[in-house]
């Protein structure tokens, strides 16, 4: 008898679907039998597009840009991330030097690609965006996890790079403000970082900046290339537009670092998407040249929105939550809640069990710790309007007074 055909490549065996989608998606399954769910799960601005930028994309499709775009991205979009990052962060790069994707991911994915070997590893910061970790693993390298304690305000140490730094070493992402715990590192910080990799030149550094513009408390934002500039070259900076400019839908990402390797990425995506859409890299353009007033009220908008939900969270007895530096996020520590029953006699096991009991019991879609690499933590997306905030808050305040702590001598 003929064997049943399986599809799938074993490299996908240890690869799960994005937690923050797969969460979405449960609320919307809840949603359509009915129930009221706030989803904290997604991180997307709920702010509409700009209106300077969506004209920008009409004016270009009605012009006739809506054939194939270069493989690298339009002249127009490239030279305006070389003036973004000369103006903003003090770094020089020409075109050749930048390459534009569908997203930021795709930057990721290219790079990795591109640089990777079997058994190459990847240090990650955890709490890290849980993508990194799977694209590693497709890749055929090895995601070696650097816990990065809430006491350390979840910051790699240098003694810690240090200490995990191996000859198999390839690359460390930094990610800052990090999605998910809104962690912002210091000039500082980031000097003592590049003394390490000073000593280790095989190490390279992908410096995922997504989260710029959104930062707080009057804190300055440093590009780690500008911080150790003897380490541009071994730097690839990873942006986009989507969480400054609300172009979430558009998929524009960019990143810029060694012509050798932006020319090696170039080479990846033409093999697999080529460039990225001709209408969006023009709304991209004029998102980066054009009047930055939207990036600014959008920052005090999740400014606000970061103390209210600190202020909330710390009245709730067994959570925790420190003010975040950056990002739109609440990373939130559980840890007095693992152990505990739920009123139907049901034990908390860890963090994904926690958020799951949030969705049964409060109707609230978070993501567990768990998924960033580290527990027991739950993350909000606090993108969302005070109203929503303050609600969701109230429920899980209700819910989590439900638990019953067990006592253990």
């Amino acid at each position: 008898m003929e064997q049943p055909l399986n599809p799938v490549s074993s490299r996908l065996t240890p690869i799960k679907p994005s937690a923050s989608a797969w969460v979405s998606q449960a609320a919307k399954a809840l949603k359509a039998q009915g129930h009221d769910v706030i989803d904290m799960g997604l991180g997307e601005p709920d702010f509409d597009t700009p209106a300077h930028i969506v004209e920008a994309a009409h004016a270009a499709a009605k012009a006739g840009q809506t054939r194939y775009p270069p493989t690298d991205g339009t002249a127009e979009l490239k030279q305006a991330v070389v003036d973004k990052f000369k103006r903003e962060n003090n770094l020089d790069y020409s075109s050749s030097q930048v390459i534009v994707s569908n997203g930021a991911k795709q930057v990721i994915f290219n790079a990795l690609m591109a640089s990777l070997e079997d058994g190459h590893e990847v240090l990650l910061c955890a709490p890290y965006f849980g993508q990194y970790k799977d694209m590693v693993l497709i890749l055929g390298g090895k995601p070696v996890e650097l816990p990065c304690s809430a006491a350390d305000k979840f910051l790699v140490t240098a003694s810690a790079l240090n200490d995990a730094i191996t000859s198999k070493t390839r690359w460390i992402i930094l990610n800052a403000p990090s999605n998910p715990s809104g962690a912002l590192y210091s000039s500082q910080q980031l000097n003592a970082i590049g003394d390490v990799l000073d000593r280790h030149p095989q190490v390279m550094v992908m410096a995922d900046e997504i989260y710029e513009h959104i930062i707080f408390d009057d804190q300055k934002f440093v590009s780690f290339a500008a911080a150790n500039p003897q380490l541009k070259q071994r730097t690839l900076i990873v942006n986009g537009v989507s969480k400054a400019y609300a172009m979430t839908g558009w998929r524009i990402g960019y990143g810029a670092g060694n012509q050798d390797l932006i020319s090696a990425m170039v080479k990846v995506q033409s093999q697999i998407s080529s460039g990225a859409c001709s209408v969006a890299q023009a709304a991209a353009a004029a998102a980066l040249n054009g009047p930055q007033d939207s990036v600014r009220d959008f920052r005090v908008a999740f400014e606000r929105r970061r103390n209210l939900v600190v202020s909330r969270i710390q009245q709730i007895d067994g959570l925790t939550l420190d003010a975040p530096g950056g990002a739109f996020y609440a990373f939130i520590g559980c840890d007095h809640f693992i152990g505990a029953s739920t009123p139907n006699g049901t034990t908390i096991k860890d963090d994904t069990q926690f958020t799951q009991y949030l969705l049964e019991d409060a109707k609230v879609a978070a993501v567990a710790g768990s998924a960033y690499g580290l527990s027991p933590f739950f993350r909000l997306s606090t993108a969302t309007a005070d109203d929503i905030l303050n609600q969701a808050i109230d429920r899980i305040a209700e819910s989590v007074a439900k638990l019953t702590i067990n006592k253990t001598d």
